[in-house]
Order: C-alpha cells, then sequence, then structure tokens
C-alpha cells in the first residue's frame, strides 16, 4: 500500500508538471502570436507607407519632382544625347584622317598662335580646274599655304564629301589630288547638290572641332578672296564674341517644285513668302562661338533648300551681331573688296 500510495504522489506530480508546462507553452505561443501580428501590421502599414511615398515620387500620386528638376533631367537628357552624337562625329572624322588637336605636338591642329580665320571652299566632284584656280590666285599650296597659316593665321581647306558609291573613280580621284596638295576636309556625307545646306553645317561644325580659331568663313569654290583685306577686316571685328559677317540680303521664297530656287518649306515663311535676312551665300563669316554653337548642336539644327538661308536660321533666335559688309558682296567687285565671283 505504501508502494502505490507513492507511485501515485509521483503520477500526481508529473501531471501537475505537465500541466504548468502546457500552460507555459500556451501563454508563450499566445504572446508570441501578439508579437508576430503586431509585426505583421507594422510590416503592413510601412508598406503602406512606401507605397504611397513611391506613388507621390514617380507622379502616380502627387509629384515631388518641380518643373526646375524636370527641365534639368530633360536637359541632362540631351546633354548625353549630343555627347553621344559628337563622339560618333569624331570617330567619323579620325576614320577620314582628322585628329585631335590634343592629339600630337606635329598635328596640323596645333598652333603656336590661334588661327585668325579657317575657310572652308566647298567643292565638288569634277571642279578641279576651279580648285587649281584657287590654288594660284589666293590659297596657295604646300609652302606657300603652310606660310598663310604660320603668318597670317589664316588656314584654307577645300571641303567635299563622298561619293554615293563609296571608293569609286571619284573618290579616287579626290585622295589622289589630296595625297598631292594635302588641302582637303573630306567629310563624311555624301557629295551631292541636295546636301550643299548639310555640307556647310558640317563643315563649320568639324572646323571648330578641329581648329580654336577667331572666325570660320565659308567660300564657293568660283570666288576669289582678298587674303589681305579679309585679314584687315576680319581683326576690326575681333571685339565681338558673337558676329555673323557678310553681304546681307533677303528674298523671295520660291514654292514651284520645278523653279531652280525651289524651297520645298516655302509654307514656313509666311504669307509674303520672304526670307528673313541672311547673308549672302557666295561668302559669309561667323565668329568662334558661333561655330562652336553649331558644333554642339549639330544634330537638332534643321537645313533648307539653300546653305546661306539654313546658316542664317541657325543664328535667329541667339544674341548675335549681324554685320552688313559690302565687301562681301562678290558679285560686285570695287576697291578693299573681300571677294569677287569668277
Amino acid at each position: 500500500m505504501m508502494q502505490s500510495k507513492g507511485s501515485n504522489s509521483k503520477v500526481s506530480n508529473m501531471v501537475f508538471r505537465t500541466r504548468i508546462s502546457s500552460l507555459l507553452i500556451s501563454m508563450f505561443a499566445i504572446f508570441a502570436s501578439f508579437y508576430v501580428a503586431g509585426r505583421l501590421w507594422q510590416d503592413a502599414q510601412t508598406r503602406v507607407y512606401l507605397i504611397k511615398e513611391l506613388d507621390r515620387v514617380t507622379g502616380l500620386g502627387q509629384s515631388a519632382i518641380s518643373v526646375d528638376d524636370t527641365l534639368k533631367i530633360i536637359a541632362c537628357r540631351e546633354q548625353r544625347k549630343k555627347l553621344s552624337a559628337l563622339e560618333l562625329d569624331l570617330a567619323a572624322a579620325g576614320r577620314e584622317g582628322f585628329t585631335s588637336k590634343r592629339s600630337s605636338d606635329t598635328s596640323e591642329a596645333v598652333s603656336k598662335k590661334r588661327p585668325l580665320v579657317v575657310i572652308g571652299v566647298l567643292t565638288r566632284f569634277g571642279r578641279k580646274n576651279n580648285r587649281e584656280a584657287i590654288r594660284k590666285a589666293w590659297m596657295g599650296s604646300g609652302a606657300t599655304l603652310k606660310k598663310m597659316e604660320n603668318e597670317k593665321g589664316i588656314i584654307s581647306r577645300f571641303v567635299i564629301g563622298r561619293s554615293a558609291d563609296r571608293g569609286d573613280n571619284l573618290d579616287r580621284s579626290i585622295d589622289d589630288e589630296n595625297s598631292q596638295t594635302d588641302d582637303f576636309m573630306i567629310l563624311d556625307q555624301v557629295e551631292a547638290p541636295g546636301e550643299f545646306p548639310k555640307k556647310t553645317k558640317m563643315f563649320f561644325a568639324l572646323a571648330a572641332d578641329r581648329w580654336d580659331a577667331d572666325f570660320y568663313a565659308k567660300v564657293n569654290d568660283d570666288v576669289y578672296v582678298n587674303i589681305d583685306a579679309l585679314g584687315a577686316t576680319l581683326t576690326s571685328h575681333l571685339d565681338k564674341p558673337r558676329v555673323y559677317i557678310g553681304c546681307m540680303k533677303s528674298g523671295q521664297v520660291f514654292s514651284e517644285p520645278g523653279h531652280k530656287w525651289y524651297e520645298p518649306d516655302w509654307w514656313k515663311f509666311g504669307d509674303k513668302k520672304s526670307y528673313f535676312r541672311h547673308a549672302s551665300g557666295e561668302m559669309y563669316v561667323i565668329s568662334g562661338a558661333l561655330a562652336k554653337f553649331i558644333s554642339i548642336n549639330r544634330n537638332l539644327l534643321r537645313t533648307y533648300a539653300h546653305d546661306d538661308v539654313s546658316a542664317g536660321s541657325w543664328f535667329l533666335g541667339l544674341e548675335v551681331k549681324h554685320v552688313d559688309e559690302g565687301k562681301f558682296c562678290c558679285s560686285s567687285w570695287s576697291t578693299g573688296a573681300i571677294c569677287s565671283g569668277v
């Protein structure tokens, strides 16, 4: 009997301890449930808050980005596009033989003094006789060309594109001529009459990339240039940071497709169909700041049917000094004139 009572006591103690353990476990489970539920509630509240903040920032709710910040973002994106385009253009120029002005001390782009003006003589295939006449008349070749660059700060190059059939006889003839004279700027674009305005734009852009000059001049390959008169005139305008010099004119916009001077965008010039004031295309000059503007914005600046109208349009919205200089009226030669048609 004593042994039976002892056994019952042990069983009772075990049951009691088991009940206590179960109670503690239950209490722990309840507290754990409350804790987990509280954390889930906090996480849910946090997620709601983050979603609201995300909506607010991304514009699904009230925008947190100001107009100024938006404009800055757009401007940065545009600049990245421009830089990418410039890298492509510089790479293309490198393939054509142009080098960075910092690439070599012996490079033609490096000059002991800043050039006064870079002249681009826009020429075409089949115009070798014109080029030879210009070399003999005012541009020079070989040592004479280098002397004009070093002593007068006047750099002159013939500007031409490539044939639509790359590497054909037209391209080879220009390459052969350039190997003898070394006075060409060969553009990586098709040489065609309809591409003349784009050709002018690319000359200014690449010339500004290659030379850091005070001025840049565009000249046709049937124009005689008085180099001394040009140098004296440009020197008098060195105090103008943004200047556009030429024989200023306006003229009729022709809307008839068969007309020699047909303008496809004639409707953009208003009911009177007159072009805005611009320099005559035989020869005109722009300052270095304007050439750099063209270089930076080459992919944004549009062109019209004529290069002189196109150039004039690029400066309409800028703070630019237009100089109507009679000495640049190449059609009428006079004393002290800078240019004359030949």
